[in-house]
């Protein structure tokens, strides 16, 4: 079982789609890190020999921010909007949709499950 980045690949898929289960590693940079060593795409994880992990192991310590450390990264640039009191960040402090979407309906992912208004009992005090 090949192991990159911290992250076990599964065994019987292609390499091309085993590299997208790490995170930063999308289909696109997948194919251009086998391109630039030579690797078939339709190679099945379980096929590659040791030396073809190690080389794409070594290629994406070197070229690529993946995983935890991207993870750091982005997690830390949310952090630095919200101090700023960015728009941006004030929506991501009050778990909000942030790139322009509509709220008064859908949104539900960001926004959770729906709550009930609170009914105020009594209504409006007449003198």
């Amino acid at each position: 079982m090949a192991r990159i980045a911290g992250v076990d690949l599964p065994r019987r898929k292609r390499i091309e789609i085993g590299l997208t289960y790490i995170y930063g590693i999308g289909p696109s940079i997948s194919k251009h890190i086998l391109h630039k060593l030579n690797i078939d795409l339709n190679t099945k994880t379980d096929d590659l020999s040791e030396s073809d992990v190690n080389r794409i192991r070594k290629v994406i310590d070197s070229e690529y921010k993946v995983e935890g450390e991207l993870r750091t990264e982005v997690s830390m640039n949310i952090k630095r909007l919200m101090d700023l009191g960015s728009y941006r960040g004030l929506r991501h402090r009050k778990s909000l949709p942030v790139r322009g979407q509509r709220t008064s309906t859908n949104a539900r992912t960001r926004k959770g499950p729906k709550r009930s208004a609170i009914k105020k009992k009594g209504g409006v005090k007449k003198k």
